[in-house]
């Protein structure tokens, strides 16, 4: 599934933890997972012993003003906790104590809030940033605000399944219903894509998985000194969020869960990556009737069918020559796909559009462009989404199931079904054993009030997966962006949202067990957009994901 982007622009372990037995409500099934439970203790003792010796961030990473960098040692295999060890790579802005409605008031500090972005594979190194922001400046106040590289991102041993310097290619097609000939050659690059993989990374592969992203985040509390953790995680950081509420409910403070994986374990991964496509369809729906809603700024159509004509028509042409030898359908759709993630993107989107087809490309060729510099990050960004989704859970491993759930989709949601599959299709052919996903849910009393937050026509994290959270953690309100699609909230330009994220982290109340919130304004409309820039926190290169 596609990653999610934060919106914004730009203690002590208990010495019982040492024992044997398991945090009130965690799931133990074998000797393993008891293994595994002892060695996350065992780990999160001595990173509460060692600490993080933060201090300047390192190279190029290093940003102006307040954030400090380090590391957290933890278990490559949780199961063999005095075995091979890895370094994940964190980062903190401290609490400003400075109320920005009262510059005379000093404002406590209430611990550590620590947050993932989404993924799998996107890195949150430089969240803490966004306390400069004017919606981040309360809560900056009063938390330190931490970001991490999760296992397998950037500097916290990375991975990467084939040479950075192939990943991005382009032009590159991407049809809607494709032939036998091209899903032959697709099906070939996802074997060696799992081959390249496994040659790479060897025996460590099957440890890059949300189970151990979730020991990992309860290692990484004790290590900042906090008792019990406060925990803002969007997208895919809401389904290792919730193994984590599971897993250690008792090491909860507050947890914020923002736009939200579906986390039943039949739906994960492969049945989630289906409900996406069928979901994106209807986002693409939403953005054409919005540009047919201001033909009379690009001229695309009065309909959102004559839109869709204009966009095919666009990549008849570019699959014939690219633009600038460089954009490609691929390209195209990976444009338009973005601005299913938000709604700020529109404007700009259509504007590349309507220029093309009027003859200039070079607002499309600037979308498509790829930056070798970049490749690295992209490459490593894939390979960990992979190996988590991978690992996670069953696949179906013939190609046949494959083409035949993904042939009938794409008769109503040609939009971004096979494009879907391709990103997937390692997965029916990987080399490394799978993981039993874990029924997450909390009983009535296990688990501290919880805040889920979710827009209504989110694409990437469809709706039913807040609801199915909901359902499953008691105590849990849920926030709703009615008529609404962009996927991450915290932060973004919705003032009720906000009003309830920093109420709850602030002082722990919540608004009623379901709550609504009128949408955004829709994008205006105009000719010279500016792209949305990736923010703090966020994986900014190559293809989104969850």
């Amino acid at each position: 599934m596609r990653a999610a982007l934060l919106y914004s622009a730009a203690g002590s372990l208990l010495l019982t933890a040492l024992t044997t037995t398991p945090v009130a409500g965690t799931p133990v099934t074998g000797e393993r997972e008891a293994a595994e439970l002892r060695g996350t203790a065992v780990a999160a003792a001595r990173a509460r012993a060692a600490g993080v010796d933060f201090g300047p961030c390192p190279g190029e990473q290093d940003p102006p003003g307040g954030m400090q960098c380090g590391t957290v040692t933890v278990p490559l295999d949780y199961a063999r906790p005095d075995g091979r060890q890895i370094e994940l790579a964190v980062s903190r802005a401290r609490a400003t104590h400075k109320d920005p409605g009262n510059s005379k008031h000093e404002v406590r500090r209430q611990g550590a809030l620590v947050h993932n972005p989404g993924g799998p594979g996107a890195s949150g190194l430089y969240f803490p940033l966004v306390g400069r922001l004017p919606e981040w400046k309360r809560i900056a106040a009063a938390y330190d605000l931490v970001g991490y590289a999760p296992r397998g991102v950037g500097r916290s041993a990375p991975l990467s399944c084939q040479n950075p310097k192939r990943f991005l290619k382009g032009p590159t097609q991407s049809p809607a219903h494709p032939s036998e000939s091209f899903k032959k050659a697709r099906v070939a690059e996802a074997k060696a894509y799992a081959r390249g993989c496994a040659e790479r990374a060897g025996g460590a592969l099957r440890h890059y998985h949300s189970l151990n992203n979730a020991r990992d985040l309860d290692v990484l509390r004790a290590a900042l000194g906090e008792d019990r953790l406060t925990f803002l995680g969007t997208s895919y950081g809401t389904y290792f969020g919730a193994l984590y509420a599971t897993l250690f409910p008792g090491h909860v403070r507050r947890m914020v869960f923002d736009s939200v994986v579906h986390p039943a374990p039949g739906r994960v991964w492969y049945r989630n990556n289906l409900a996406q496509s069928a979901a994106f369809e209807r986002r693409w729906q939403d953005i054409r009737e919005w540009i047919a809603r201001h033909h009379d700024v690009y001229g695309l159509g009065r309909t959102a069918r004559e839109v869709q004509r204009g966009y095919e028509r666009a990549s008849a042409r570019l699959a014939a020559r690219p633009a600038g030898g460089k954009a490609g359908p691929g390209q195209l759709q990976a444009a338009f796909l973005q601005a299913g993630y938000y709604d700020d993107q529109w404007p700009h989107r259509a504007q590349a559009l309507s220029a093309y087809l009027e003859g200039d490309p070079r607002p499309l060729v600037e979308q498509a462009a790829q930056h070798p510099e970049a490749a690295a990050e992209a490459e490593n960004s894939r390979a960990v989404y992979l190996a988590v989704e991978c690992n996670d859970a069953p696949w179906p491993t013939d190609w046949e199931v494959w083409d035949r759930d993904n042939t009938r989709l794409a008769r109503t949601a040609p939009f971004e079904t096979w494009d879907n599959v391709w990103t997937n299709l390692p997965c029916a052919y990987w080399r490394a054993p799978r993981q039993r996903p874990i029924d997450v849910g909390a009983r009535p009393g296990a688990l501290p009030p919880t805040l889920i937050l979710a827009a209504e026509r989110d694409a990437a994290t469809p709706y039913d997966g807040a609801l199915a959270l909901h359902r499953r953690l008691a105590g849990s309100v849920l926030v709703t962006e009615r008529d609404a699609g962009s996927h991450g909230l915290a932060g973004g330009p919705n003032a009720c949202v906000n009003g309830h994220l920093e109420a709850y982290l602030l002082t722990g109340r919540l608004p009623g067990r379901r709550t609504g919130c009128a949408p955004r304004p829709e994008p205006e409309p105009h000719t010279e957009a500016e792209p949305r820039r990736p923010a703090p926190g966020e994986a900014g290169a190559g293809r989104p994901r969850r």
